[in-house]
């Protein structure tokens, strides 16, 4: 998850609350440096911080607990909800119809490959999608957007001769006529310069985009408000997106900044993987920050990755390892394990305690399950009782695991197979599946 440090944090502030027998003006003097303390270390400005703790502090002493909650309850909700306020509020949607968008940013941004992201995005909710090369100044720039359109499956018009971007815009919108969604990406520079600021007011009119997109780089920390502004005043910029959220202490500046400008962060890049791209949405973003999970998330990204096709099929009656190994590819497709992990609600409380594995060693055994069922035979993966110890002996060395992975693998498909044998088929089993977003 990003901002791991600034989450244990917080996490830890939130933990005093509840353990402490009632709520005074100490233990709010001691909430408020706490919180300061985190927000400071993620470059997070000194004002923005303070008028923060103010309002926490002023609300937990003048507001009365809603009925059914305790005063500590009470307090956690003011923190989160002054949070999500703090990170510019509600989401901001990003519509998904036929639509024009212009990419503006500039050098080291990751503007191109967040081209491809947001190009894989709408793919893959069915628009029809194309990416225009206008980066006319980075020479490399059309070369990269060709390779991420192979990857993806996304056409990308363009002309690597012409340097004029106002002429490649042009020709290219012409060739680009049938597609729903067209996203253009521009030149960058080391700065916000007049000749930058003409080429992209020139494509902004030739293109007359709904949406005009500053992609910002989260190691900009406070910085990122300055860049903001001054791309809203050339261009009335309608959103941002922050790249590089996963590996920076710097992101908390990045996100609190853009959101003081009033330009919505609409989307945030968690990894380098073309797919890790999330809608930013500041009430999911908060929950997860301090830990009370985000179960909806992880529903849009299980649908996403089909894990709701195999859980239906499931239900149904068919669990064989074919199945298994089916449900181990659908949640790869969902990212790293340690960031679908901290979707889950209540999971940071089991990992406080240190009752979790280690994530890197689990992927890395999901890997060596799918070598291991494809060293299987199909009768071997349609009825996995008929293995036995000679069996085993053979899958092992096909498949170059050892023994002891096959007998896990085989231990953990039959735990799980008693456990999908609870939910039997038939109405009783797709209720169940309803109560997770699944149809």
């Amino acid at each position: 998850m990003v901002l791991e440090k600034l989450g244990s944090a917080l996490k830890e502030t939130l933990r005093k609350i509840t353990r402490k027998g009632f709520v005074d003006k100490e233990l709010l003097e001691e909430m408020s440096r706490d919180i300061q303390r985190a927000l400071l270390q993620s470059d997070v400005n000194v004002k923005l911080v303070f008028d923060l703790t103010q309002r926490i502090k002023k609300r937990s002493l003048s507001e009365k607990p809603p009925t059914g909650l305790t005063q500590k309850e009470h307090v956690i909700n003011i923190i989160y909800e002054e949070l999500v306020k703090f990170l510019g509020g509600k989401r901001s949607e990003i519509p998904l119809k036929p639509i024009r968008i212009l990419l503006v940013g500039l050098f080291g941004s990751g503007k191109t490959t967040t081209v491809g992201k947001l190009a894989l995005f709408y793919k893959k909710r069915g628009l029809k999608t194309c990416m225009i090369a206008c980066d006319t100044f980075r020479p490399a720039a059309y070369e990269q957007l060709i390779q991420i359109g192979k990857q993806i499956g996304v056409p990308v018009f363009g002309n690597p001769e012409e340097k004029d971007s106002s002429k490649v815009l042009r020709e290219a919108l012409k060739k680009a006529e049938k597609y729903d969604v067209k996203i253009v990406d521009s030149s960058g520079r080391d700065a916000l310069n007049d000749e930058m600021i003409e080429e992209i007011k020139k494509l902004n009119e030739i293109l007359n985009p709904e949406e005009r997109i500053l992609v910002v780089p989260a190691d900009l920390g406070q910085q990122a408000e300055n860049q903001a502004k001054r791309f809203q005043e050339a261009l009335n910029i309608t959103g941002i997106i922050i790249t590089k959220m996963d590996g920076t202490a710097k992101g908390g500046g990045a996100l609190t900044s853009c959101a003081a400008t009033g330009a919505p962060v609409k989307f945030i890049g968690t990894g380098e993987k073309l797919d890790a791209l999330e809608k930013f949405d500041p009430e999911r973003f908060i929950s997860r920050l301090i830990g009370f999970g985000d179960l909806k998330t992880l529903l849009e990204k299980a649908k996403e990755a089909g894990v709701d096709e195999t859980a239906k099929k499931i239900v149904s009656g068919k669990y064989t390892l074919e199945e298994f190994y089916e449900q181990i590819e659908k949640v790869q497709k969902m990212g790293p394990l340690s960031q679908v992990a901290n979707m889950i609600p209540g999971f940071s409380k089991i990992k406080a305690l240190g009752k979790v594995p280690d994530m890197s060693v689990q992927e890395e055994k999901l890997k060596h399950f799918k070598f291991i069922i494809d060293s299987m035979t199909p009768e071997e993966k349609q009825e996995p009782s008929i293995i036995d110890g000679s069996r085993v002996r053979r899958i092992a060395k096909g498949s170059g695991c050892s023994e002891s992975e096959v007998r896990e693998l085989l231990k953990l498909y039959k735990q799980s197979k008693k456990v999908m044998k609870m939910i039997k088929p038939g109405k009783g089993g797709m209720r169940f599946l309803k109560q997770f977003g699944i149809k």
